[in-house]
């Protein structure tokens, strides 16, 4: 399949490598050229480690590379899907969904990778809602097996199942999920987070004791702040507010202090400060924390 991945960032790129290893050919998309460099020269990373452990070899690792083209604008695109990589906002998605459906053929399945957003409101601002879907991957990419396939109100058992077949082909997992707010791994997945932001704020516990208690007394392999930081709180917040709106229930209100770590730009691993603090090394340390009244 020859297939555009929208969004050079951490999600885009694995996806991008994911493709790329099982032969098809990927044209890498994002605002400019330098995010582009910035993202195939991740997958390279990834790839030269994987050739150090054995997993794969020189030759391997350059065909994946020669099946990637950077493609800083689209226009007229001869695809046969686009799998759209984006930030997590509403209005940034929509508008892409308005320049893809402009720029494909009616074919073209065009896919999101969101994590939260409603497939169906994606899907009304094209021309072919029938051909729009879900296709959430777990991050990393390369790594983690599930993929969530989401059907909007109009996506047709066709579209399902060509996304289903290629999420096969790429020895993922797909889950078929109806679209309601944060699906089923962030509807699960986000409140827990947000719930330990409120232990932390609350002042029950030290964000290292939080972890501690959700790896040993649950078998989770990273505590759910440790996890956030990872994820990115500016995202975990984003997706908060979209099961909060999405089902106007408090119980999804996002944390006072989840909304001011995103205020100050501590936006996790990727700023280099969350609830832990990533200066010093890639593996971080615990960070001055805020929280409310005790």
């Amino acid at each position: 399949m020859r297939i555009l991945v929208v969004g050079a960032g951490q999600m885009g790129n694995g996806i991008a490598q994911v493709l790329a290893a099982k032969g098809h050919e990927v044209l890498l998309n994002d605002v400019d050229e330098a995010r582009i460099r910035h993202g195939v020269d991740a997958i390279a990373k990834r790839l030269n480690r994987d050739v150090e452990k054995g997993k794969i070899t020189e030759i391997e690792r350059g065909r994946v590379l020669e099946h990637i083209d950077m493609r800083p604008h689209f226009a007229d695109l001869e695809i046969d899907l686009a799998i759209e990589a984006a930030t997590e906002r509403l209005d940034l998605k929509r508008d892409l969904f308005r320049d893809l459906d402009r720029n494909t053929s009616p074919e073209t399945i065009l896919a999101s990778n969101t994590s939260s957003i409603s497939i169906t409101v994606l899907g009304a601002v094209t021309s072919k809602p029938e051909r729009v879907i879900g296709m959430h991957f777990m991050n990393p990419v390369p790594v983690m097996k599930l993929v969530e396939v989401i059907r909007g109100i109009a996506t047709t058992d066709a579209t399902f199942a060509t996304v289903r077949d290629l999420a096969l082909a790429l020895d993922k997992t797909p889950v078929e999920v109806r679209d309601f707010p944060g699906f089923i791994a962030n509807r699960i997945l986000m409140p827990m987070i947000n719930e330990a932001i409120y232990a932390l704020y609350e002042g029950v516990a030290s964000a290292e004791a939080i972890d501690t208690v959700m790896k040993l007394g649950m078998n989770h392999p990273m505590g759910p702040l440790t996890l956030a930081d990872f994820i990115g709180l500016d995202t975990c917040l984003a997706i908060m507010n979209v099961l909060y709106d999405g089902f106007g229930d408090s119980k999804y209100r996002p944390c006072p202090l989840l909304k001011q770590y995103v205020a100050a730009g501590w936006h996790g691993k990727k700023s280099g400060r969350g609830f832990y603090d990533y200066t010093g090394g890639a593996n971080g340390v615990p960070a001055p924390q805020l929280t409310g009244s005790r």
